[in-house]
């Protein structure tokens, strides 16, 4: 089998591993605002729970890109989905009839935060995806590459909504149970047909290198902004912050203005993915190559801008969706643009812990996001967070045009092949 067979078939793996993770978490996560408002959960206290996620995810991400270089990006995938698995039948747990039945409101709702802690712990090897992908792809069909990853991600999120929705006529637990099956068998998958991207020798290497620590590689991204790897770690994550802090209230916003309920909310969701699977698997590799990377990232920042304050214009519903499109556009353009320029710039030995720290303010914007648009929700009104979400969209456009398109001599570690359709 040729080289780039083999590439191809390793990145249809991570596709279909990532994919299936995705329709996981995304058949609880829009359910969760309704379960956790039902218990008595102000808007505030809704947006610090979808924030626990976060809140692992920053613990754990570097971690998890560090023992990904030293140990390899297949065992970690695997135990990131086992406890994936874990946490969805924990949620499944607190929302079923017999926790219910046993337990106070307030102890249901401390279940369903443990339950996003222990789903940020097994979510934070995004980094890990991303290293695997710098791995096995070179640097000018890697922005490319990380959509195909990234498309499937959004087919989960297209799909995953929808068939919460639907569990959930099967009673609160449902979902919960039907997302841990999925992601068991997941698990069996990707046990038998992802193999490892790195060599034994690039692990020795890693192990061998003289490193600087976590804590100081963290540290320099927010002391030295203007560096390149760490203005790229920036704009991805005032960026992922204006998103999720959108999607923090997003559930909330469509119950106050137009009346969703969990039984309606799923098909959004789905629309958004649909738009944002299209974006990510056929429209960003030309856009790349017509505009390169910087011009990709820099359009994306400019589509969310627009997106985020005319959703908050939005009279009635069909507007409301037509404008939310720019923000599966926005993103299908930021954020895989964004992560294939940080790894063109991340020492070969270090990538998985750069990938990590990336993942880790990533984590912090997440974390951050939801909970002042939960606040501003409930003091300023429904659509101040999406105002905010928008001026940190032109704050970030103008921050990032000291950008320069890197040199596409990279260091070279191995002759890798390109990726070509399927």
């Amino acid at each position: 089998m040729s080289p780039e067979r083999v590439t191809l078939g390793r990145l249809w793996a991570l596709m279909a591993t990532v994919l299936v993770d995705m329709v996981g978490f995304l058949i609880v996560l829009p359910l969760l605002p309704f379960y956790a408002t039902r218990l008595g959960a102000p808007a505030v206290l809704v947006g610090a729970m979808i924030s626990a996620f976060a809140v692992a995810q920053l613990a754990t991400a570097p971690l998890w890109g560090r023992f990904s270089d030293r140990l390899g990006r297949r065992p970690m995938m695997l135990v990131g989905i086992t406890v994936s698995i874990a946490a969805h039948l924990l949620f499944a747990f607190a929302c079923s009839d017999f926790a219910l039945a046993r337990f106070s409101s307030a102890q249901t709702l401390a279940l369903l935060f443990l339950s996003r802690l222990v789903q940020g712990a097994g979510g934070a090897t995004t980094g890990v995806v991303q290293a695997y992908v710098g791995d096995a792809i070179v640097p000018e069909e890697r922005a490319k590459a990380l959509g195909w990853i990234t498309a499937a991600t959004s087919a989960g999120v297209m799909l995953g909504p929808a068939i919460g929705s639907l569990a959930s006529t099967l009673g609160a637990a449902a979902p919960g149970l039907v997302a841990a099956g999925l992601c068991l068998a997941n698990l069996g998958f990707a046990w038998r047909w992802l193999p490892e991207s790195t060599s034994q020798e690039s692990r020795a290497t890693a192990v061998a290198a003289e490193r600087r620590s976590l804590r100081g590689q963290m540290l320099a991204v927010a002391l030295h902004p203007g560096r390149p790897v760490a203005r790229l770690i920036w704009i991805y994550a005032i960026g992922m912050m204006a998103f999720m802090a959108m999607n923090g209230v997003l559930a909330l916003y469509l119950q106050a203005r137009f009346a969703f309920t969990e039984r309606t909310i799923g098909y959004l969701y789905t629309f958004v993915g649909t738009i944002s699977l299209v974006m990510r698997s056929v429209v960003l590799g030309p856009a790349v190559g017509r505009f390169g990377e910087v011009g990709a990232l820099r359009l994306g920042l400019g589509a969310l801008a627009a997106g985020f304050a005319l959703v908050a214009l939005a009279p009635t519903t069909p507007l409301f969706v037509a404008f939310l499109v720019l923000v599966p556009v926005g993103t299908a353009l930021l954020f895989p643009a964004t992560t294939s320029l940080v790894s063109s710039h991340a020492e070969r030995h270090e990538l998985g812990a750069t990938m990590g720290v990336q993942q880790a303010y990533g984590g912090a914007s997440r974390l951050v996001g939801p909970l002042w648009a939960g606040a501003a929700f409930q003091l300023f009104g429904p659509a101040s967070p999406f105002w905010i979400s928008s001026g940190l969209a032109v704050a970030t456009l103008l921050f990032a045009a000291g950008l320069a398109r890197p040199a596409r001599a990279e260091r070279p570690v191995e002759a890798r092949p390109t990726v070509g359709p399927a």
